[in-house]
C-alpha cells in the first residue's frame, strides 16, 4: 500500500506565503517524477512544478514565486509559494511515479488533495 499525503493547505491574503509538503509512504522501493498539479474549478488541472533526479520545471503562472523542493531520504515533496495571487486559488496535488520492488514498472499515485484560498 502506498499513499501520498499533502499538508499545509489553507487560507491566506493575496501577497502571502504558504508552504505545501508531501509525504509518500508504504511499500516504496524507488520514486522517480514527483510534482504538484492544481485545480481550480472551471479549468483544466494544471502542472505548477515538477522534478526529477535531472531537472525541474515550473508552469509559466508560478515562476519566480514558487520553489519546489525535495527530500529523497524522507520521500517528501515541498512547494514553497510566495507572493500568492487570487489566481492560485486552487485544489494541489501531489503526483509521483514509483515503483514498489526492483522489477516492478514505475506507476502513478495521487494524493488527496489539499485546498489553497487566497483571498482578502
Amino acid at each position: 500500500q502506498v499513499q501520498l499525503v499533502e499538508s499545509g493547505g489553507g487560507l491566506v491574503q493575496p501577497g502571502g506565503s504558504l508552504r505545501l509538503s508531501c509525504a509518500a509512504s508504504g511499500s516504496i522501493f524507488s520514486i522517480g517524477d514527483m510534482a504538484w498539479y492544481r485545480h481550480a474549478p472551471a479549468k483544466e488541472r494544471e502542472l505548477v512544478a515538477i522534478v526529477n533526479t535531472l531537472s525541474t520545471t515550473y508552469g509559466d503562472s508560478v515562476k519566480g514565486r514558487f520553489t519546489v523542493s525535495r527530500d529523497n531520504a524522507k520521500n517528501i515533496l515541498y512547494l514553497q509559494m510566495n507572493g500568492l495571487k487570487p489566481a492560485d486559488t486552487a485544489v494541489y496535488y501531489c503526483y509521483a511515479a514509483l515503483r514498489r520492488s526492483a522489477i516492478s514498472p514505475y506507476l502513478a499515485y495521487w494524493g488527496q488533495g489539499t485546498q489553497v484560498t487566497v483571498s482578502s
